[in-house]
């Protein structure tokens, strides 16, 4: 068995994050138990707390609970020295330390520290040992969470590709329906792709967001360009889709239209933007005003929701010009 199919059954059995969990777990309790640090099983707990998702926010929330334990031993300490060590004590260090790590953006911390305190109080002491073994916990069941959360993470870019389809597919799938609808104004349509579509969406930008925080130096991440700008295309058709559905009479000008969307069905898969939809549009939009008014008010309302359909159809293309490469052109990408 492979590495990679090692990974995915591991992921798809336990989730990859809780075999890292018990990994960072298991090596920190090993490791105070062998350096003979007391509270062995509290390392363990550290490291569970420690453990996340990405590189990025492992490092972020690491510093936090380091921070934040370090900023609550000193404020528990100096309560302990002053006042004793009475069970209310514990109420008083919470009232006054758990908004002062918030304000210091150090929230994330709160549990950790509330750990290490709870411990200095059950020792029933202040002192230089006392505080020691304390942060050798932290170190411990910190760094190792660190380690973990560091040494690999999950390869996201098949998962991302796999979106990508299926938002295209889905969105061939609207781009066919709308022009079907314009031919047909009696065509009926679920509309269950635009829901796929979303959801597709929505799970690529959280995904290629993820990517991008397992990055060691922050940069941008084409997926998140190229699922936010599918993201505002599909704003653009949920109208286009509110204005064919004011298409009520079939007229010439529905199935210009139509066509348009039929092309739309194959370019929204294509890698490029060649803008032959859109030079035909802009034809398409130069003739409207040479064309016979209408008869009656039923033809009206109809052109007007196709003239409309067709200027949301323009804001959609431009999205797409925006983004895409350029077949045959030296201009840079902005989406690979």
């Amino acid at each position: 068995m492979s590495f990679s199919e090692i990974e995915r059954w591991l992921r798809g059995y336990f989730g990859f994050r809780v075999v890292k969990t018990s990994v960072a777990a298991l090596a920190a309790i090993a490791t105070a138990i062998l350096l003979q640090v007391p509270n062995p099983l509290s390392a363990g707990l550290l490291g569970i707390l420690g453990v996340e998702t990405t590189r990025q926010r492992g490092l972020r929330i690491v510093f936090a609970r380091f921070s934040a334990s370090v900023v609550g031993l000193l404020v528990a300490s100096a309560l302990f020295l002053l006042i004793g060590f009475h069970i209310w004590v514990l109420s008083l260090y919470i009232l006054l330390a758990f908004p002062l790590l918030a304000r210091f953006g150090l929230k994330d911390g709160i549990i950790t520290g509330s750990v290490v305190v709870f411990h200095l109080y059950a020792k029933q002491e202040v002192s230089a040992d006392a505080l020691i073994g304390e942060l050798e916990l932290l170190v411990i069941g910190l760094g190792w969470a660190t380690i973990l959360n560091l040494s690999y993470m999950p390869e996201e870019s098949k998962k991302l590709g796999k979106l990508r389809d299926m938002t295209e597919d889905s969105l061939s799938a609207i781009f066919t329906h709308v022009a079907a609808s314009l031919r047909n104004p009696e065509t009926v349509w679920s509309g269950v792709e635009l829901l796929q579509a979303e959801d597709a969406i929505e799970q690529g930008i959280a995904v290629s967001a993820r990517a991008r925080e397992n990055r060691f130096i922050p940069q941008s991440e084409p997926w998140q360009l190229y699922f936010h700008m599918r993201r505002d295309q599909l704003d653009s058709v949920k109208l286009m889709m509110e204005s064919a559905a004011f298409v009520s009479r079939k007229v010439p000008q529905a199935d210009q239209i139509a066509a348009l969307f039929d092309r739309l069905a194959v370019d929204v898969k294509s890698e490029f933007y060649e803008g032959e939809t859109e030079r035909e549009l802009l034809r398409l939009e130069n003739s409207f005003p040479n064309m016979p008014l209408p008869l009656t008010r039923d033809e009206f309302e109809t052109r007007a929701a196709l003239l409309q359909l067709s200027r949301e159809l323009k804001r959609c293309l431009s999205i797409a010009r925006r983004a895409k490469r350029r077949k045959a052109s030296s201009e840079p990408a902005v989406i690979q």
